[in-house]
């Protein structure tokens, strides 16, 4: 693993008490309702800063850059946010429900140092999903403007033994919390502030040698690499640059917090979509099955299915009949043919099955004229059901948008693993790490 570093965070009151009306869900699942909503509550929200532009799936224009970098100068200088004078890492968990369990997700803030995706001698830092340009020209205009690194990147790392997730978990008992917030969405946060240096010795020494791998902030951490390069272009930079660090939150897979949700599709925007004609254009290529038309009855149409010998069953709905199947490929490993230079593990995702086999294969030559398919990226089932409704999310969607959803499973956590340790990126979407980790709770300046 790349080396762990304390740093000099910029926080909300001093790093100290309930900052729950001033930090936000990360920018890439808000909306400009969401965002709105936020700073409602407090005008000085983090959102005002992250999020200055909707949606962040592009860049925006160069005044809405400008504006964030004054909202993050003005509470500066306020003292609405101050700086640590002395460098911590900070022991962060979020206790949240999830299929009628509770869970308590723990994991480490810290900064890590930027070197390029790949394995190298120590443990490296591995992607497992593509990323596209226009978020990441979004995040950088950001990052320029601002020079701080808002949002933590989501890091996993194998620790097999347990024990970085014993030194984290043995922080949090010891005492109550330095900060805490409720977003009202039924997840708290907490943080605890560490700054002895046996602890962090005891944590950096627990992940050493391991690969990290980023669940999710592809962009960010791929944004951070391009602004440490466009200050290398401009002349040398110092080898204690901040830039030369990334804020990180790393969670052991070890943690029993540890949960994936599904990330479900929905495609639109196809010139000669109906169900009818996706159902003919699918023979020999999909097995497609009726089922219950009731989408919230998925999960156990799709377990049915699986049970009786099925890979990669998944679920269908039309949104302008309503009407839900099952699908999943009518021939073993379909990938096989055409991606052999590929791991089966790879071959064998749902998602990629959607995007190689359903949208490359069936939807885009037969039913939108070799056009590419428009796509959301849903995670439940009720936010299936609101794009359907014309509405634009946090996972995308609008007005006549919506014409076909595909429902699956969480991508399991050796998936990801065995993926990434085959040097192979997942499609863009493939995992979903919930909950999210909040924006806000501490910012890392690279001034």
């Amino acid at each position: 693993m790349p080396a762990i570093h304390p740093f000099r965070a910029v926080q909300y009151h001093n790093g100290e008490g309930d900052v729950s009306d001033l930090v936000a869900p990360p920018y890439d699942v808000l909306s400009a309702a969401d965002k709105q909503s936020y700073l409602s509550k407090n005008a000085k929200n983090i959102v005002s800063v992250d999020l200055p532009h909707v949606p962040p799936k592009e860049l925006g224009p160069p005044e809405a850059y400008q504006q964030a970098a004054a909202a993050l100068e003005a509470m500066l200088s306020d003292g609405t946010m101050t700086r640590r004078e002395k460098p911590a890492i900070f022991a962060y968990r979020q206790t949240f429900e999830a299929e009628g369990q509770t869970f308590k997700r723990t994991g480490m803030a810290c900064a890590l140092d930027t070197v390029p995706f790949g394995t190298r001698e120590g443990g490296g830092i591995l992607p497992h999903e593509q990323t596209f340009s226009g978020p990441k020209e979004d995040r950088k205009a950001l990052m320029e403007a601002t020079a701080t690194q808002l949002s933590p990147i989501f890091g996993l790392h194998p620790d097999d033994s347990g024990a970085a997730t014993k030194v984290v978990h043995g922080v949090c008992d010891s005492r109550d919390p330095d900060m805490t917030a409720d977003l009202g969405d039924g997840v708290l946060h907490e943080v605890w502030t560490i700054e002895d240096e046996a602890t962090i010795s005891a944590y950096r020494d627990a992940l050493a040698g391991e690969d990290v791998f980023i669940a999710d902030g592809h962009h960010r951490y791929n944004t951070a690499l391009n602004y440490l390069a466009s200050l290398e272009e401009q002349g040398a930079v110092p080898a204690d640059h901040p830039a030369r660090k990334t804020m990180f939150v790393l969670v052991g897979m070890s943690d029993p917090g540890l949960y994936i949700g599904p990330t479900h599709r929905v495609l639109g925007g196809m010139s000669e979509y109906s169900i009818d004609a996706f159902q003919k254009a699918a023979e020999g290529i999909l097995q497609i099955e009726p089922c219950d038309n009731n989408p919230e009855k998925f999960d156990h149409e799709i377990e049915h299915w699986a049970a009786k010998g099925h890979d990669n069953v998944m679920g269908l709905m039309d949104f302008e009949t309503g009407l839900c199947f099952v699908c999943f490929p009518a021939t073993p490993d379909p990938l096989e043919d055409s991606f052999p230079e590929k791991p089966r593990a790879w071959r064998t995702l749902d998602v990629a099955i959607i995007q190689h086999l359903i949208v490359e294969e069936i939807c885009e030559p037969t039913l939108n004229s070799g056009n590419p398919v428009k796509w959301a990226f849903p995670h439940s089932i009720r936010e299936v059901l609101e794009i359907g409704k014309g509405s634009e999310t946090g996972a995308g969607g609008g007005a006549g948008f919506a014409q076909l959803a595909v429902i699956v499973k969480p991508t399991p956590m050796d998936a990801v693993r065995d993926v990434s340790h085959a040097n192979e990126l997942m499609p863009q979407k493939s995992t979903f790490f919930f909950p999210k980790l909040a924006t806000g709770l501490f910012v890392n300046p690279l001034k």
